[in-house]
């Protein structure tokens, strides 16, 4: 099966409402009262979505979404582009998915061409009904202003890996530096002085174009130079520790890359 759909206990769902408005992006810190009023517990769906497994297609002509889906657990959620299979957007934990395609605010005019959103790896989300996010989005600034930057952030992530060549190091570069953003604007990172992304070699390959051996390589080149922390090997963490330098090597041209050897 794609997935579990499971809907909660009383006691459960009042946990999964409490864990929206602690830690997700979009609800956390909203008045209790517009939460009492607008946000029922029983209204939750908990859904587990297995990994490399389609969620559902994005940007189908005449077809719009039902619910938005908060990620408690997991992840994280791509998006691949047709035909050419492109990562073109990643979600992590305590963000959400799914708002290009609600009939709501901007989704009612984001269209593109057919794309496959997935969990690239094991997710826990939980689906909000349209009817819900409508009526809040109605009633809270604070909340119609974080959707708003939902979408901004999407078009920025995009602008970064469309507005870099495909030298290796400024291709990976553009993808950490737009993950860095996305994240610090969500509230999600740093940890501590560093930036950690849960990001296999494959999921940086298809978002840069590249091949996974070329991104070994980057990968060992931006270690060796201070701006990536070492991991173990099987371990798909990224743990960026000098952002300033990546932003460098974004900018650069090929002679400014000396660790590099492909010039």
């Amino acid at each position: 099966m794609k997935k579990a759909n499971q809907q909660l206990p009383k006691s459960e769902s009042a946990d999964s409402l409490e864990t929206l408005i602690q830690h997700n992006f979009l609800f956390k810190d909203l008045d209790p009262a517009l939460i009492a009023k607008c946000l029922n517990s029983q209204q939750l769906v908990v859904e587990k979505l297995y990994s490399s497994r389609p969620i559902y297609t994005a940007f189908k002509p005449n077809s719009t979404l039902e619910h938005l889906y908060a990620i408690v657990d997991g992840g994280p959620i791509v998006v691949r582009s047709s035909p050419l299979d492109r990562i073109i957007a990643i979600t992590y934990r305590n963000s959400c998915f799914g708002m290009q395609d609600l009939a709501l605010s901007y989704g009612k005019f984001s269209r593109a061409f057919p794309s496959l959103v997935e969990a690239y790896k094991t997710t826990d989300v939980i689906k909000i009904p349209l009817a819900t996010i409508s009526l809040i989005h109605q009633e809270s600034e604070v909340f119609r202003q974080r959707y708003g930057l939902m979408f901004e952030l999407q078009e920025k992530f995009q602008y970064h890996l469309l507005n870099c060549s495909t030298y290796p190091p400024q291709a990976v570069a553009a993808l950490l530096r737009a993950l860095i953003y996305q994240e610090r604007e969500l509230g999600n990172q740093p940890q501590g002085d560093m930036f950690v992304f849960d990001l296999p070699v494959e999921v940086i390959a298809k978002a840069c174009q590249l091949n996974n051996r070329t991104v070994e390589q980057v990968l060992k080149g931006l270690t060796k130079a201070g701006m990536l922390k070492p991991h173990k090997a099987q371990n798909d963490l990224i743990t960026v520790v000098d952002p300033e330098g990546l932003k460098v090597v974004y900018g650069a041209t090929r002679d400014k890359v000396d660790w590099w050897p492909l010039k």
